[in-house]
């Protein structure tokens, strides 16, 4: 397949709040008596928690993939609907199709850092979480320590999205807004089930990039597609 030509680029920017505690998985290099067990994955340089892109991608891409084949069965990514496959690429023997969402690793905002930065959690900009799991037919304890990032913690999260066909910027986008919508309703890392990674969206701006003279100009009617879309624990849907 010949590769389109990119028109503008679209700058999706919002917040993540976290509505519980979050576990993106590290890994230990040294692990001594008494350390936590599961740490999560931070930011080399800075040791700050990371929302990795490729793990909000890939939950994105799979709860789309779910909601959106009728056939009861999750579909190989290469058999994805033609809207979901150009949103998030697809690669095939005798096709091509790169990504058009483009995703970068959150980091946590100055807001945050400036109110958790001064107070004791356990680690630095975490907590560990005490958990333990009991063999039914024995009752032997199996107990662990796994590190999260803390409920309330805010990270500025960009997505960038290629343009290359204007008449499908308003499917993309509203498809876009529903993954989106539905993350909310899963989580983002390990231990959903248990309550880890509840997620809120907020703050929605939305600008295009001209891919001719660099020109920028505020969507104001994209950025309505989102509206409405922010959804919190505990409050109705």
């Amino acid at each position: 397949m010949a590769q389109k030509t990119i028109n503008g680029k679209l700058i999706i920017d919002f917040v993540i709040t976290l509505e519980s505690g979050m576990h993106i998985g590290g890994s230990n290099d040294y692990a001594p008596i008494g350390a936590v067990d599961s740490v999560f994955v931070r930011d080399p340089l800075t040791r700050r928690p990371v929302i990795t892109g490729s793990s909000f991608k890939g939950k994105l891409r799979t709860l789309l993939a779910k909601s959106r084949d009728g056939a009861g069965v999750l579909p190989d990514p290469s058999n994805d609907e033609n809207v979901v496959a150009r949103l998030f690429g697809r690669s095939t023997s005798d096709e091509s199709c790169p990504s058009r969402l483009l995703f970068a690793d959150s980091f946590p905002t100055e807001d945050s850092l400036k109110r958790f930065e001064g107070i004791e959690t356990g680690t630095y900009l975490g907590e560990v979480k005490f958990e333990n799991t009991i063999k039914r037919g024995s009752g032997v304890a199996n107990p662990r320590q796994i590190e999260r990032v803390p409920a309330g913690m805010q990270f500025a999260c960009r997505i960038i999205y290629n343009i290359e066909d204007e008449s499908e910027l308003e499917e993309d986008m509203t498809v876009l807004a529903d993954g989106l919508r539905l993350i909310q309703l899963d989580y983002i890392g390990g231990h959903g089930s248990r309550g880890y990674g509840r997620v809120s969206f907020s703050g929605f701006d939305i600008n295009s990039v001209s891919a001719a003279d660099g020109s920028i100009t505020h969507k104001d009617k994209l950025s309505k597609t989102f509206d409405g879309l922010e959804i919190r624990l505990g409050a109705s849907v």
